[in-house]
This record gives C-alpha cells, structure tokens and sequence, in this order.
C-alpha cells in the first residue's frame, strides 16, 4: 500500500501540465534521434542534458525529459532498422535480421506495428518490475562480479551459433573478426599499443559508431545501388499498416518472455540492451524449432528483440535509483544530470527526494504510452520512405551517417575507416556473412576481456575463480544444458526423426536428456 501510494504520488508530479509537455517532447525528440544511424540515446540524452539546465529547469521536470528521449531513442532505433536495414543504435541490431526482411517482402507495417506493441509490453513490464522488486533486485545485482559477467558474455558468444542456424562457420568467422576488431587499441593493464600500426587514431580504439555505421550503413548503401533500377526504389508496396489478431496471439508469449529476460539483463550494471535482444532472440529461435522463419522475416524476430531491449532501458534505472550505479551508458549521463542539481542517487533518495524518484517511475508509463500513441499513427509516414526513389535515399543516408561519423571525434580518419569497414562489410555480406554476428563480437569483446582481466586481478591469477561461484557455475552449466538442446534439437523440438549430431557415441545419453 505504501508503494502504491507513492506511486499515486509520482502520478501527481508527472501529470502536471509543464511535465506532460516536456514529456512528449522529449518523446517526440527521441524517436527522432533513434532512428538516425549511429546517434542512440547516449547522444540524444546528452544532447539535451546541458539544455536542461541552462534553461534552469527543476529536478523532477530535467529527469523526466531526459527519460522521455531515453525511451524514445529506444523505439525510434527500430524505425531504421526495419525500413533500411541501417540500426539506429546497438539495441536495435538483432531487430534488423527479420525486420528488413518483413520491409522487403511488403510487411514494413506490420513490422513497425508489432514492434511498436512489444516496445510498449517491455517497458511496462520492467517498470512494474522496476516498482514492486527494485531493492530486492538491486541486491541480486551487486552479486555479479566479474567472473559472473565474463560467464554471461561466454554464453551470449556460444549463442551466436543459434543466430544463424544454416551457416555456423560463417557466424563463426564473423565473431573473430568482432573480438579481433575489439582488442585494437591502448592496452588498459599494460599501455601498451595494439594492431594500431602507428596510427594515433587508433590508439582509443575503434569507435563503436564507426564499425556500426560502416558495416550496415555503407554497406546497405552499396546493396542499394546495386539493387537500384533507373533510380527507382525496389520496393513499392509496404502493405498492412497494422498486425491483425492472429500475429498478436502468435507474438504475445514472446513478447512477454522477452520483456523478463530484458529487464532481467538490464538490472546488472553494465550488461545493456545489446545483450538482453541477443539472448531474447536466440531464445526466441531455439523455441519456435524448426516451424520458425527466423532470418527470413519472422514476425517474432521482431518482437523478441524489441520488447528485450526496451524492457532492459527501464530495468537499467533499478541499479541508478537504488544504488547509484549506472545500470546503461545512458543512465549514466542521468546520474550526471543528478549531480549537476547536487542530488545524490542511492537508496535515501526515496526518502529524502520521493518526488524525484516517483515522479520518473510515473513519467516512464506515461512516456510509454505516449510513445505508442505517436508511433502507431506514423506508421504510414515511416513506410513512405521505403518508396523513395533511391537517387534521393542513397544521398541522404551517406550524409547522415557521415554527420554522424564526424560528429564524434571531428576527425577525416574516422570517415575513411567508415568508408573502409563499408566496402568490408559489403564483401561479407554478399559472401552471406552475419553482420550482426560481427557487431555483437565487437561489442561483447570489450566487456569480455576488461571482467576477465578483474577477474583475474582479483583472484591473483587463479583461473579457478571464474567457476567459483553459485551464480557463475549456474551459468556455465545453462551453456551446456543449451548445447545438448542445440545438438538434440529434433528431440527439443518435437521432431520425428533423430539429429545427425544424435546418432553418434552420445547418442544414448543425449536421448536420455
């Protein structure tokens, strides 16, 4: 009772007319942001953060804005993910590999519609989460030290198998090639200086926004003149403008899964919606068996990424408003935002600041339906772009990413690599490479090697630690449980007939299982 009277409380802030209206601007702004390649809400937040307080608004009123572009950023990355296979950040990656197919086969409204509605389910399902459990989760989270999140990125890795079933070496090769692009680079234990070839521009590394924007902008843009036929936009029709009752009842345990298991991830500080839509939509896959179409344009490719990563955004805000600690990249900038208003965020600020805190819990519904409300309509406008003639599209694509390639470091070097990664990923992809298996290599890279480095700091060197823990064994034994599925996954599934894999010298044990 006393939660849902604070909860009324927030409702009361979070209504009123000034933060109703920085709410759906901050919503609108967001979506916008989101479906530009390679900005993502770090940017659209960070953006808008030296603007809130020069306009010297309150506490309550700076974090609701920030949260509205945060959750729009998070609907509008699918926009351009679906409609030109060009994500708009990390989160939306996995989106693509069934979204654009659904676009090109003429479905792109029902792909915008279904995603729209399982964006809308994640988020709600992870506040909820995030008002009735947020202490109790908040100490679960403070149980993952390294050796648990070096686990959890292993297994989001051996995972990467199931993303693309049919080519298993090429998914493979295309991770490597992620992990290798990751260690480039200033060693951060040793300073010493990696695959840089003397460049200083390397010496940070390989920004993120560059391989994304360089592997799928670039690279859809050469497809695209390939493609083009005297200028002409190759598809023509964008269908439905709305998923009927049917694809509802088919996406809806879907979505529900994917909602926990995304706000799940995003309550331990660090994982993000990266990782939250890669295990969302392998779980997705390996359920749906051998009746799924999934990499061909699978509504439920759709909706389990979608309602992932939405849901882990809200989750990532459990950690920032319990503990202080940025669950995302994103919720990190807002702590700054806090500190900037010299609040402090930690478990007294629900008691010393309850309208802050409330009042953001209540915004983020709002803002959610909000988001609904002004994506659904649009769906129309949004598909109009798919009928734009490709002597217009090809342009305009290739500035904004380039705006947005330049806008990081200010530097030519960085539009050469993009140029670079574009003509290497058009290469893997025409040889049928999995893109996303490259980037989410990339990503995960990073993160794997930094917990592994900790990991063994803290343990002096001992190996044994990263399966020392209840948590960390938990995870590697769900790897193999996962792999014996793989293998046996006529079994799993309800096929007739035994796997090739099945008939060999554990066959006896794997029907056992």
């Amino acid at each position: 009772m006393d939660t849902l009277s604070h909860l009324w409380q927030g409702f009361m802030v979070a209504l009123r007319p000034d933060n109703l209206l920085v709410g759906f601007l901050g919503a609108f702004i967001g979506t916008i942001v989101g479906m530009l390649p390679g900005l993502g809400p770090i940017n659209g937040v960070a953006i808008l953060l030296p603007l809130a307080f020069a306009l010297k608004l309150p506490p309550e009123t700076a974090l609701i804005l920030l949260a509205a572009v945060y959750m729009g950023c998070e609907y509008g990355g699918r926009i351009s993910s679906i409609l030109l296979n060009v994500p708009g950040d990390a989160g939306a990656i996995m989106t693509a590999l069934d979204g654009n197919p659904m676009a090109r086969r003429g479905w792109a409204g029902v792909a915008l519609s279904i995603s729209a509605l399982a964006s809308f389910v994640g988020s709600n399902i992870a506040i909820i989460g995030l008002v009735l459990f947020a202490p109790l989760l908040a100490e679960w989270a403070l149980a993952f030290g390294p050796a648990e999140y070096f686990a959890l990125m292993i297994f989001a890795i051996a995972c990467l198998g199931s993303m693309v079933g049919d080519k298993p070496v090429k998914t493979l090769l295309a991770v490597l090639i992620g992990l290798m692009m990751a260690v480039v680079g200033v060693d951060a234990n040793s300073g010493a200086y990696r695959f840089t070839f003397d460049l200083l521009s390397l010496s940070d590394g390989i920004p993120f926004i560059v391989v994304i924007i360089g592997f799928f902008s670039v690279s859809e843009i050469l497809l695209m003149l390939e493609q083009t036929r005297d200028g002409q936009a190759v598809i023509r029709q964008t269908g439905r403008m709305i998923f009927n009752l049917r694809e509802l009842a088919l996406t809806w345990a879907t979505m529900l899964r994917s909602s926990l298991i995304g706000f799940v991830v995003g309550v331990l500080p660090g994982a993000g919606a990266t990782i939250a839509s890669a295990i969302a939509y392998m779980t997705a896959r390996r359920l749906a068996g051998k009746g799924g179409r999934f990499g061909n344009g699978d509504i439920r490719g759709v909706a389990a990424p979608e309602a992932a990563n939405n849901a882990s955004a809200c989750g990532s805000f459990v950690p920032m408003l319990t503990l202080g600690v940025p669950g995302s990249g994103t919720t990190a900038v807002m702590v700054g935002a806090l500190t900037l208003y010299n609040i402090t965020p930690g478990p007294m600020l629900f008691i010393e600041q309850p309208d802050i805190v409330w009042g953001l819990i209540a915004s983020l519904f709002i803002a959610n339906a909000i988001l609904l409300v002004l994506n659904v309509p649009l769906i129309g406008l949004f598909t109009r772009v798919l009928s734009v003639p490709f002597w217009a599209l090809v342009p305009l694509i290739a500035v904004i990413s380039a705006v947005g390639v330049y806008a990081i470091h200010s530097t030519t070097f960085d539009l050469l690599l993009m140029v670079l990664f574009g003509v290497f990923g058009y290469l893997l992809r025409k040889m049928h490479f999995p893109m996303s298996a490259l980037i989410l290599g990339f990503v995960l890279g990073e993160m794997l090697e930094q917990n592994l480095r900790r990991a063994l700091s803290i343990s002096d060197g001992a190996i044994g630690i990263l399966w020392s823990g209840p948590i960390a064994i938990s995870l590697w034994g769900w790897q193999r449980s996962s792999c014996w599925r793989r293998r046996c996954g006529a079994v799993w599934s309800g096929a007739r007939y035994w796997p090739s894999a099945c008939r060999s010298s554990r066959s006896r044990r794997c029907r056992a299982r």
